[in-house]
């Protein structure tokens, strides 16, 4: 993908709230993303500690809002958080 947006990595890490319920909401969150052509890649770690996925934004701002929208934040179901990835295909 080069369409000038930078790669963000979000991590998402499970709280002591957290509540089964909210993961289909999350993957609506993601389906929605994955539509708009900003999901790269996402999943959940092997010890279901959490997961990561990989958006592109504008600049951090935008992939912040991006994340902060995410059903796993904001029921306070997972501690999010976004960096750039300067990652390389």
């Amino acid at each position: 993908m080069s369409d000038g947006r930078k790669r963000y990595l979000v991590l998402a890490w499970r709280t002591e709230g957290f509540d089964a319920a909210v993961i289909a909401p999350h993957h609506a969150h993601l389906d929605a993303l994955r539509d708009q052509g900003r999901l790269e890649l996402a999943g959940p770690f092997s010890d279901r500690s959490g997961g990561a996925y990989v958006v592109r934004a504008d600049d951090l701002a935008e992939a912040e809002s991006i994340a902060f929208a995410d059903p796993l934040h904001t029921t306070g179901a997972s501690d999010v958080t976004v960096h750039e990835w300067n990652a390389a295909p």
